[in-house]
């Protein structure tokens, strides 16, 4: 249902850094690039899957992070929820909430890990089920 989402930067060297080095660490990288158009560079892990842009806004205004918005990326295990949350904290994410499990053990037991990238935008990375 959703083909990418776009997050705002006001750097974009430092932006393409950070995500370059995070998105590698779960088999993403830049599939487009487009650097007359804002810097517009959509990373992924392939044409076929949801991607995420990182651009200078199109209006030539700041970038600046919505209020309740967030990216969710799931991932296969919370051994890579804990690797991702912590590479981002090695980039110099701010932490929004350490991964952790968030309501009971289960089959739909939801464990998730927070952070804030250099402009201020939140993801999450999350696993839905046991280990």
């Amino acid at each position: 249902m959703i083909g990418y989402v776009t997050i705002g930067t006001n750097d974009l060297p430092r932006a393409h850094a950070f995500y370059d080095a995070l998105f590698g660490t779960i088999g993403a990288k830049r599939l487009i690039e487009v650097p007359e158009h804002g810097g517009f560079t959509l990373y992924g892990t392939g044409f076929g899957a949801p991607g995420i842009v990182i651009t200078r806004p199109y209006d030539g205004g700041e970038a600046s992070v919505g209020n309740g918005a967030m990216i969710a990326i799931p991932m296969d295990e919370r051994a890579k929820v804990d690797a991702f949350h912590g590479k981002a904290m090695e980039l110099g994410a701010s932490d929004e909430g350490a991964p952790g499990l968030r309501g009971d053990e289960g089959p739909r037991a939801f464990y998730g890990g927070y952070f804030r990238d250099p402009d201020g935008n939140k993801i999450c990375a999350f696993r839905v089920g046991g280990a």
